[in-house]
């Protein structure tokens, strides 16, 4: 609101001195709507006092009739449209015209929707960025459920939003209340709805499945229309602002451990928004004995992926490499994979169990599966060896494609290059490497007195090799970390002792 003074002010200027809008809210400091709404009280139309001739003038009728017939039709196709009947402007300026003839769409009025205790929960995916595992960039969804009665809130945390984590969800939901409702809406999303056209709707046969087991009854919303799956909507916003703003976590485990702790807790104390004079787990108590039993075995919610062994003894899963028997080389095998561990089948032999990665190009191994192997074929030593030195050294595959092009004994360099890294550690050898290559010495002798020439001109001591207990030990790369940082860090520290001095 402006006051009296200020819309006398405004009224003078426009009929006295003719100046426009634009002016008279660039000049007053005010919004040129409000410039608007005081010419149009005054009974003046604002702009017919400095009204000019436009080129959009002579399209306007062709605008109101396209309108007329399609409201909704985007500004760049209108343009198009008549700048194929000879329209000169531009796209800016014609889209601001454009908004003055588009009609107003009409208000609709809702109606607040009340449901039974026990009769309707409501889901829906939340995305929560990305989350670095190692060398490996995660997607983060939310599974969220909430009972449309008591307002009851189940979160999970996955990586990914694939069929096996959002059947993961319904199972812990339905066990976190010890029951289930009859009637579960979901927005048209991929894992609920496959096809849709009208009212014919082609469910997901796996969800279809889970709605037989659990005896539940799949609701999809109907199309655009948000506001009927409202309540777990404004859950997703809540936990976004409430738990997961600035939170800390660990890994996938620990964040889901608080965000089960949240949901007992803090979601669970919050007034129900039907009954304020209650809290949320009074309501739910309330609700809990209305929900369908559980049967007596929960529905198998796992990753399944069938494969072949390839010519070595690992099967690809989710971004790693997972050893079996060397037996199973070129065999088809399937792949079972819950959140903890990944179960390698054969036929209905399970051939290798393993604790699964999130990381990215790992290897994980069982070292019996390896063991095997090197006792079969006595030239799986040597290979051993080479992709130890691979994983460990980045000049490796140049090093050796270097001694190839000069007939060199690419065996006994494998040996003594184990040797060296056992004794120097792996970033010793790498840059030992690197060097050799530069001097075009792609030998195992060059490379062991670069070494030396390096310790002898640190004053280390001479290297003693030390034999670990458990030899997978050895394998293990560790990768030194970026001391820049640390440099930062103190470069931080002297900047604010000098202001404190």
């Amino acid at each position: 609101m402006i006051s009296p003074q200020r819309a006398a002010e405004i009224l003078r200027l426009y009929h006295a001195e003719k100046w426009r809008v634009g002016t008279l809210a660039r000049q007053l400091g005010v919004h040129h709507n409000t410039v608007r709404r005081v010419l149009a009280q005054a009974g003046q139309a604002p702009g017919l006092a400095t009204a000019r001739p436009s080129m959009v003038d002579a399209f306007v009728p062709l605008i109101r009739d396209t309108f007329e017939k399609y409201p909704t039709l985007r500004a760049s196709r209108l343009y198009a449209m008549v700048r194929e009947r000879g329209y000169t402007g531009g796209p800016d300026h014609f889209r601001h015209v454009v908004a003055r003839y588009r009609p107003a769409p009409v208000a609709e009025a809702y109606l607040r929707l009340r449901t039974l205790p026990g009769e309707q929960a409501q889901v829906d995916w939340g995305y929560f960025g990305k989350h670095r595992v190692g060398r490996a960039e995660r997607a983060l969804w939310g599974f969220v459920m909430v009972l449309s009665y008591s307002r009851q809130i189940f979160l999970r945390f996955f990586f990914g939003n694939a069929m096996a984590n959002f059947l993961r969800g319904h199972v812990g939901a339905f066990e976190s209340w010890v029951g289930v409702p009859r009637v579960l809406l979901y927005d048209n999303l991929r894992s609920a709805v496959l096809e849709r056209v009208g009212q014919a709707i082609h469910f997901n046969p796996t969800l279809l499945e889970l709605a037989a087991h659990y005896r539940f009854e799949p609701r999809p919303v109907a199309v655009a229309r948000g506001n009927e799956k409202g309540r777990v909507e404004r859950a997703i916003r809540y936990i976004r602002d409430s738990f997961f703003a600035a939170r800390r976590f660990i890994d996938l485990a620990d964040l889901n451990a608080q965000a089960t702790a949240w949901c007992a807790g803090t979601t669970a104390e919050r007034p129900c928004p039907e009954d304020r004079t209650r809290a949320v787990r009074e309501v739910f108590a309330e609700e809990q004995p209305r929900l369908l039993a559980l049967p007596e075995n929960p529905f198998p919610a796992e990753d399944r992926e069938e494969t072949t062994v390839r010519r070595w003894p690992y099967v690809r899963f989710d971004l790693n490499d997972y050893s079996v028997p060397y037996t199973y080389v070129r065999r088809a095998v399937v792949v079972y994979a819950t959140l903890d561990q990944v179960r390698i089948v054969h036929g209905s032999t399970v051939i290798a169990s393993h604790a699964r990665s999130y990381d990215q190009g790992e290897q994980i191994e069982q070292p019996e599966h390896v063991a095997e192997l090197v006792a079969f074929k006595r030239a799986a030593r040597h290979h051993r060896g080479l992709d130890r030195l691979h994983h460990a050294c980045a000049y490796t595959a140049a090093f050796f494609a270097a001694m190839a092009a000069r007939h060199g004994n690419l065996g006994a360099a494998t040996t003594g290059l184990l040797k060296l890294l056992d004794l120097y550690g792996a970033s010793a050898v790498d840059a030992a490497l690197g060097i050799a290559l530069q001097a075009q010495a792609a030998h195992l002798a060059a490379v062991r007195q670069i070494l030396e020439q390096r310790r002898y001109a640190q004053a280390q001591p001479p290297p003693i090799p030390v034999a670990l207990s458990e030899p997978q030990l050895r394998d293990i790369v560790v990768h030194p970390h970026e001391l820049a940082t640390y440099d930062q860090i103190e470069k931080e520290d002297d900047d604010d002792d000098d202001n404190n001095a």
